[in-house]
């Protein structure tokens, strides 16, 4: 954990619980809902809400999973990879909205007077585009999420986020978007089609793209994946974008 900030696991209500982490001796700037990867709330995930909490950010980061496994957190390993997947798909639409807008309801009430964004990677990132087609965020960014436009998870059923960009339009202050051209989860291809519908919708946006960067970029904790200069770019953007949207 980074910086003088507390944390705790909060009730966000019907069940579902969320990761808390607010800054300490400083005024807040704003709240920021966070959703990770596939692997659920990973240290990783909290190193970061930890980050934007010293920032000056009160952060929250859901816990998806818990009608099934609570507080979940897997490794990178092949067995972490095949229970995140498996849980992942089990993920309904209806149900990830409902715990999405009781973490923004929770989030705002820590948020001072500034306001609130969605941020998610991988997964993560698809949970924030899907996010900003029915419920009010100043700010939206998306770390290579997955599945946008094109679908190919339960969670993508029946119509893809991207594929409702003017209810995206409608929602968003502002979405920032970063994608590695070598991304193994989403083609380049559709990465572009996403930017043109959200273009034709009017959604004030920005999409960032890595050349010779693959998926999983900003984790630092996966060498494989990991991009330092991607990761240092991303997280300069992300930090600018929410002071000038958020807090």
């Amino acid at each position: 954990m980074t910086g003088n900030v507390s944390e705790r696991w909060v009730a966000l209500g019907d069940g579902a619980e969320g990761y808390l982490v607010l800054p300490q001796g400083r005024e807040v700037r704003g709240a920021v809902v966070a959703a990770g990867e596939f692997f659920g709330v990973t240290d990783h995930l909290k190193d970061v809400c930890g980050r934007l909490a010293a920032e000056g950010f009160a952060v929250l980061a859901p816990d998806f999973y818990w009608r099934d496994t609570r507080r979940a957190g897997f490794g990178y390993d092949d067995e972490g990879r095949a229970e995140g997947r498996r849980l992942m798909t089990g993920l309904r639409r209806e149900e990830v909205l409902a715990d999405l807008a009781a973490a923004r309801r929770v989030a705002a009430g820590y948020a001072g007077g500034g306001g609130t964004a969605l941020l998610g990677f991988s997964l993560g990132g698809h949970i924030a585009v899907l996010g900003a087609t029915e419920l009010r965020f100043d700010l939206v960014v998306s770390f290579y999420g997955g599945w946008l436009l094109d679908g190919g998870i339960p969670l993508a059923e029946p119509v893809a986020p991207a594929a409702r960009a003017a209810e995206i339009a409608a929602n968003t202050g502002f979405l920032l978007g970063f994608f590695g051209a070598d991304d193994f989860v989403m083609p380049l291809d559709e990465w572009h089609r996403v930017g043109g519908n959200l273009r034709a919708a009017g959604a004030a946006h920005e999409q960032v793209t890595y050349e010779g960067v693959g998926h999983g970029f900003f984790n630092d904790e996966r060498p494989e994946a990991y991009d330092p200069e991607a990761a240092a770019d991303s997280w300069r953007r992300t930090l600018e974008a929410l002071a000038e949207h958020v807090g």
